[in-house]
């Protein structure tokens, strides 16, 4: 049966950065995917004013959704860069309602427990989300999502990405879906430019030959998105290994409070 799968992201090529593959898959497969994209993604050029790279950011999302085979994006518009100065409370209380109207069986996220993690808008997202999915069942949370006609809910599947490598407990056989994901990514054309040219200037600033870089002159010169595709397929053949497939994408998955699955466990 067709379910439908939401996915909280940070920033509008984030989705398709952690999870693009395996939601290409559930697409496929015939589930409806919802991205949820939280901030304007207004923060990230060099060369852009904002107010056009909001407009740039919104059209490359779209597009983005549409080559994953998701439904086009929920654009929630808050500024890039500034999710940690939102009033408290602010980003838990839309997700809970977002998952209260449309009962997702399954969330994607950035994992809570992703600590390091140097970028606030990721921390605060990771945070409301986990907030969210533990409190979107109870009445007494946020009544007036009750009062105008929406009813609580409970998340089935959970699929957190980027956590610690020790608590993965899920990888997704992505080979059929990589140059899916690819694509998705490439449509991200502005935000692919800007992560090369971000750390071809951190580089620039560091003599190669002083850090260990010395390979970095030889690489040749690809577009923004076949460079990231090269660091991706990397990344993704890691994980793939680790279950035998060429690319993978790894994730720590939940159900049920720990409790209720420490039951579960003991009983089969």
């Amino acid at each position: 049966m067709s379910r439908t799968v939401m996915v909280f992201a940070p920033h509008p090529d984030d989705a398709e950065f952690y999870a693009g593959g395996t939601l290409a898959q559930l697409a496929q497969q015939g589930d409806k995917i919802l991205l949820v994209t939280v901030t304007d993604g207004g923060s990230g050029s060099f060369v852009l004013e904002r107010a056009e790279l909001v407009r740039v950011r919104a059209a490359e999302a779209a597009t983005a959704a549409s080559v994953l085979g998701a439904e086009p994006p929920i654009l929630l518009g808050h500024p890039d860069q500034g999710l940690d100065l939102l009033p408290n409370g602010l980003l838990r209380e839309q997700f809970i309602r977002l998952i209260r109207q449309y009962r997702p069986e399954v969330v994607f996220a950035l994992d809570v427990l992703c600590s390091p993690e140097e970028h606030p808008d990721h921390r605060a997202v990771a945070q409301a989300v986990s907030d969210a999915l533990s409190f979107c069942t109870l009445p007494l949370v946020y009544p007036q999502h009750l009062e105008a006609g929406l009813q609580t809910h409970f998340v089935t599947e959970k699929y957190f990405y980027g956590g610690p490598p020790d608590k993965i407990n899920k990888i997704v056989d992505i080979s059929a879906t990589f140059a899916v994901k690819m694509k998705a990514l490439a449509a991200h054309a502005s935000q692919m430019t800007f992560l090369v040219e971000d750390i071809m200037r951190q580089i620039g600033k560091v003599p190669l030959n002083s850090a260990g870089l010395e390979n970095l002159e030889m690489l040749p010169a690809h577009e923004p998105a076949a460079l990231i595709e090269m660091a991706l397929q990397v990344e993704a053949a890691g994980v793939g290994a680790q279950i035998g497939v060429q690319y993978g994408e790894a994730f720590r998955c939940t159900r049920f409070h720990p409790l209720v699955e420490n039951l579960l466990a003991s009983q089969a």
